[in-house]
């Protein structure tokens, strides 16, 4: 993270760099914000939709199940119709992996282990060369291999670690190196210590979830909890949040992750109090209203929207527009820190959404002159409103 302030600092674990089609994953790349598709992949159309609702909202990676042939068929339209690449999740058939990788799948997502004999998995490591396919080997603490529940006597860290390594070396064996690992589990604990230590004993880059979370406000608790841990330790080169909610719902949460670690920058931050009695205007209302209606900007930004003046203008010295609530029906608007004019409640909505729309303008106008430095300057500045 850039930061001129050192106690922001995120010292990323070093890791080798793969791609998952046109993203690269590792060493100095940003992390990447994955979800899932939950349609019927035979059902292209819809899955097609739903993927692209997740490219709104900002997703890097999306990952589609392939649990029958009509689904790889369907693969095919699939990616040729989205902007993002396609993990296929394959589970036991190895002809399904074949057949994904033939369909233009960026990645397969797969456990060597569980897809048969040494030719089997020697047949899903060829094709993915040949289709120039990347590997996440998924291990989940629901689903380990019997020798290892024998061996721990029920999910642990130390299994999903074995299980992991166990399965790289597969790979490696067929001198296949264009991998990530994942080590899942639906207890927080037990995955952030398995992520841990993983991350202590290989340079294999990391996909890292908590997984079976639960519902939208739950699973957002538990994974900002787990994710949070490790992306701030530097763990952590891809990442899924795991809801029972709409594959966009997850990818909103995990840029929400990301930017308040100053890990990755998109759109409008909005910096909000709870608000209290000595609110000059509805703060909750008024945010619920603007994070719809700035949705669709892209442009890193920071607003601050305080009710008094309490802590307003401390706020808002440290953002790009802050506003702060004032008596006689008039609010104080800041920009760059510095108090720039009043506005009237009547219309206080219209107003911010076309100061920051204004300042978008401005930005984006700057970054195409902006110098490599000037650019890295920004990002650090930014990284202080965390």
């Amino acid at each position: 993270m850039s930061s001129y302030r050192p106690y922001q600092h995120i010292e990323r674990r070093k890791s080798r760099q793969i791609h998952v089609g046109s993203v690269p994953v590792g060493g100095d790349a940003p992390v990447s914000v994955q979800t899932m598709t939950n349609t019927l992949t035979t059902d292209a159309e819809a899955t097609i939709a739903q993927i692209r609702r997740a490219e709104l909202a900002g997703v890097d990676i999306v990952r589609v199940s392939c649990p029958d042939e009509d689904s790889t068929k369907a693969l095919a339209e699939i990616v040729r119709e989205v902007n993002v690449p396609i993990v296929a999740d394959i589970h036991f058939h190895y002809k399904r992996a074949i057949e994904a990788a033939k369909a233009g799948a960026a990645c397969l997502r797969i456990n060597p282990g569980n897809i048969g004999s040494a030719e089997r998995v020697r047949e899903v490591v060829n094709a993915a060369k040949d289709h120039n396919c990347s590997i996440r080997i998924g291990v989940n603490a629901g689903s380990l291999e019997k020798h290892l529940l024998e061996k721990y006597g029920e999910p642990n860290p130390d299994a999903l670690v074995e299980s992991a390594l166990e399965h790289a070396k597969i790979l490696e064996d067929h001198d296949f190196h264009e991998f990530k690992i994942s080590v899942k589990a639906s207890d927080v604990f037990m995955a952030v210590a398995a992520y841990q230590q993983l991350a202590d004993v290989c340079d294999h880059p990391l996909h890292i979830g908590i997984t079976e979370a639960g519902s939208k406000r739950a699973g957002t608790v538990k994974s900002s909890i787990g994710l949070g841990n490790l992306l701030w330790a530097g763990v952590g080169d891809t990442m899924r949040v795991s809801l029972s909610a709409e594959p966009e719902e997850e990818v909103l949460v995990g840029w929400d992750i990301l930017k308040s670690l100053g890990l990755r920058h998109r759109g409008v931050k909005i910096i909000s109090c709870p608000s209290c009695a000595r609110q000059g205007f509805n703060v909750i209302e008024t945010v619920q209203t603007l994070e719809d209606r700035l949705a669709h900007i892209k442009t890193p930004m920071t607003l601050s929207i305080i009710g008094c003046v309490v802590n307003g203008p401390g706020e808002a010295l440290m953002t790009d527009i802050g506003v702060t609530g004032g008596g006689s029906g008039r609010h104080m608007v800041y920009s760059a820190g510095k108090q720039d004019h009043t506005m009237p409640a009547g219309d206080m909505i219209e107003h911010i959404v076309e100061l920051v729309e204004k300042k978008v303008e401005q930005l984006a106008a700057a970054d195409a002159t902006n110098t490599p430095a000037e650019e890295m300057a920004r990002e650090a500045t930014m990284s202080t409103a965390d």
